[in-house]
């Protein structure tokens, strides 16, 4: 599975956004006095994370950045440039300057649904972003076991968790709803995806492991622009593909939708210690 740069530059700002204050303020805090911190973002995409937590942090770090995507790990590392004040190659990894943070850049193609641990080793923190819905429960499940062995904590942004409000109503919005849910299900290569129960699963499998969890709902709030239009247009088009909503009716709300006032998309943040 996976996402083109230009989608994933469309919705930065609403990531960025819709972030839960009180839980990205835990992960601050406890990393707050270490000299150095390495962090580990699955499914990175072009770098939006590093981009958002970086002035945040210590000083000294180093983010390695993992993606099945190669298109979406070079896309990562030119933003990345991009973003920072200077950049110098060190010891055969990039460094970004950024204000007063210096960041090793480490950049790792990977196919996570068959092997996550050794991207894991050696982090001080595993982060990742509107990643969890797409995975099954069973690979949350042994992921969770594996970051309860190392004692590693989790910052899990932006998982979906099914809620879904968009103005004005329409008299299909629930039959649409359900089908995209069911839509969501289909396996995106790590088994059966969780979908909207992810938020739910993952919070319980780390709960099994006797992690101490900060959670806090981070919705996107949108209104018109071209981001609820691209998203209208996706979820219709996933919707008719599961041919549970007449092809009139997705038609209506589509028309509809790309029209609509404002909306409104659940999700939930996760900073998941150890005890």
């Amino acid at each position: 599975m996976s996402f083109s740069p230009d989608w994933l530059a469309l919705r930065e700002a609403a990531d960025h956004a819709a972030r839960a204050p009180a839980v990205a303020a835990q992960v601050f805090t406890h990393f707050a006095a270490h000299e150095h911190v390495t962090i580990v973002d699955f499914g990175c995409g072009t770098g939006s994370n590093l981009r958002t937590m970086a002035e945040h942090l210590p000083a000294r770090q180093t983010w390695r950045l993992v993606d099945w995507d190669e298109t979406l790990l070079a896309a990562a590392r030119t933003r990345l440039i991009a973003w920072a004040d200077r950049t110098q190659e060190a010891q055969g990894a990039l460094m970004l300057h950024k204000g007063r943070c210096a960041i090793r850049l480490e950049l790792r193609q990977a196919d996570l649904a068959k092997n996550f641990e050794s991207v894991i080793d050696g982090a001080d923190l595993l982060t990742a972003t509107a990643f969890f819905d797409l995975v099954s429960g069973g690979w949350m499940d042994e992921l969770c076991a594996a970051l309860a062995r190392r004692r590693l904590p989790l910052y899990a942004i932006l998982t979906y968790d099914g809620r879904e409000d968009w103005r004005p109503a329409h008299v299909a919005d629930a039959a649409v709803l359900a089908a995209f849910h069911a839509h969501q299900k289909s396996d995106k290569g790590f088994g059966v995806a969780a979908g909207p129960d992810a938020a739910a699963h993952l919070a319980q499998a780390l709960a099994h492991h006797g992690f101490a969890l900060t959670q806090g709902h981070s919705p996107w709030r949108l209104s018109s622009g071209e981001l609820m239009r691209q998203l209208a247009q996706g979820a219709a088009s996933a919707v008719a593909e599961t041919g549970l909503v007449s092809a009139s009716d997705v038609a209506a709300w589509r028309n509809a939708r790309v029209q609509a006032t404002s909306c409104s998309i659940g999700h939930v943040d996760l900073f998941a210690l150890p005890r």
